[in-house]
């Protein structure tokens, strides 16, 4: 028998030192039996623990029960309200309005009938208070505190229990176990942990703040992302009004989802139709520009691309993209040229996708060659015209997922006229719909490559500017 044997009793769980007919916890009898080791080779010896219930496949358990915030746009982000015992990581560049969307969701909330406790560690509670005050949130029953000690914001959930706690940001949080300066990786990784623990423990919901450079290197997000259910991030351009919250991950819910604000004097205003909001400032049909029709999550969303190409200092020409991948913009005028016969060399090339959006999905790759070849023709697309499609190496134009959605969304903001790649599912679907369907999505007209989509809509030749138009 090993030296540090121990012993366990199989009725109650207690350990003893040797063994005993009697167990002095339960008091038992025969229930004693020795703890061996279930490693044996090299390496500290590792103990029986307790058997884990297993259950299998077909057992479902009923959907975790969801509080609305009463804001459509968060809800929809979270996946259709917030769930008990979860955790939750909101990142984003400092100043981006993490903080008001917070403090407005607590706010809200809290009127719904939630206890939730505010906990800031960046600023005093006057601060917070002054904020709440102009955004009227003051009547709110939020609960608020200032401080950085886990081990005191821990003891204070764990007096009041509330259902859901924000802590505001996780750089600031230290814990006296952990050697390191606050802020660092070590010390908010270890926050982060106890939190989460602490919260799935307890049945709370708790949200985190963390802020990330455009690099992400400040440690926070990047270092949690895998301890929490759900990661979202609120993306925005300072100079722009509209803020995206997007679910980078969620546990509950689909990820990708977006919710769309615009930032007022009175806080985060929620956009109900974000297709309309980000081609509102778009006036007549100019050179460069055109409209993609995109999908965000669960939902169709409409966004203008600019395009602007002039000459270029020999040797010098540049390629700038805002809002868009710049390696696959490289891709794009690479294949304009060796498909299409269209170069772009010794011309400077900038790219922007309006509003402050960010687009990822290649379905982009037909609007920005049109928004490209407009402005290197110096013509103007149909006005009423919207483009998506994929682009492939070879030239071809490739179908997106999704494309009945995209064209729905069109069609309800007045655009009659799409181009996009052939779609053999949808043609078979308009072939048997009827005329309510056709008459519910505008005209479209399929292009196969990219050499037949230069040719249909600026001519054959580089330099001719004949285009479509509208009644064409």
């Amino acid at each position: 028998m090993a030296k540090d044997a121990s012993f366990i009793c199989t009725a109650c769980g207690a350990t003893h030192a040797k063994w005993s007919g009697q167990c002095d916890a339960c008091g038992a009898w025969n229930t004693i039996k020795e703890n061996e080791a279930i490693s044996t080779g090299p390496g500290p010896r590792v103990t029986r623990g307790s058997a884990l219930t297993l259950t299998d496949l077909a057992t479902t358990e009923a959907p975790p029960a969801r509080t609305h915030a009463g804001v459509d746009e968060l809800d929809r982000v979270l996946g259709g309200g917030l769930v008990a015992a979860s955790a939750i990581l909101v990142g984003g560049d400092p100043g981006i309005g993490k903080s008001t969307l917070l403090l407005q969701a607590a706010a809200r909330f809290a009127r719904g009938g939630l206890k939730v406790i505010y906990i800031t560690g960046e600023e005093s509670a006057g601060q917070v208070q002054m904020r709440a005050q102009r955004l009227g949130l003051t009547e709110s029953p939020v609960k608020l505190a200032a401080a950085t000690d886990l081990r005191d914001i821990l003891t204070t959930l764990e007096t009041e229990k509330p259902d859901l706690a924000i802590i505001d940001s996780i750089q600031t949080v230290w814990s006296d176990t952990v050697s390191s300066a606050p802020g660092s990786v070590t010390q908010v990784r270890a926050a982060a942990h106890e939190l989460t623990s602490f919260a799935k423990r307890r049945g709370m919901a708790c949200i985190m703040v963390g802020h990330v450079t455009k690099e992400g290197t400040i440690a926070g997000p990047r270092v949690v992302e895998h301890m929490v259910d759900t990661v979202l991030y609120f993306e925005g351009d300072r100079g722009h009004p509209f803020r995206i919250l997007r679910a980078h991950k969620n546990r509950f819910g689909p990820a990708d989802e977006i919710g769309v604000f615009e930032m007022t004097g009175r806080g985060l205003a929620e956009v109900k139709n974000p297709s309309a909001l980000f081609l509102a400032e778009r006036g007549a049909a100019t050179p460069g520009s055109a409209v993609f029709a995109g999908i965000e999550g669960t939902r169709p969303l409409l966004c203008e691309i600019q395009a602007l190409v002039s000459p270029a200092p020999a040797g010098q020409a540049r390629r700038s993209v805002v809002g868009w991948d710049g390696g696959r913009l490289a891709m794009i005028l690479a294949v304009l040229e060796a498909r299409a016969g269209v170069a772009f060399a010794g011309l400077d090339v900038y790219l922007n996708v309006a509003g402050g959006l960010r687009i990822s999905e290649p379905a982009a790759d037909l609007a920005v060659a049109a928004a490209l070849l407009s402005a290197r023709e110096d013509t103007a697309l149909p006005e009423s015209a919207v483009l998506f499609g994929e682009i492939s190496l070879s030239g071809a134009l490739r179908p997106v997922a999704q494309s009945e959605m995209r064209l729905k969304e069109a069609k309800k903001l007045g655009f009659t006229t799409a181009i996009i790649p052939p779609v053999p599912s949808r043609r078979a679907r308009m072939s048997t719909g009827t005329p309510a369907d056709r008459a519910a999505l505008p005209e479209v007209r399929e292009m196969h490559d990219l050499a037949g989509f230069v040719e249909a809509l600026f001519g054959t030749e580089p330099g001719r500017t004949q285009v479509p138009s509208d009644q064409d």
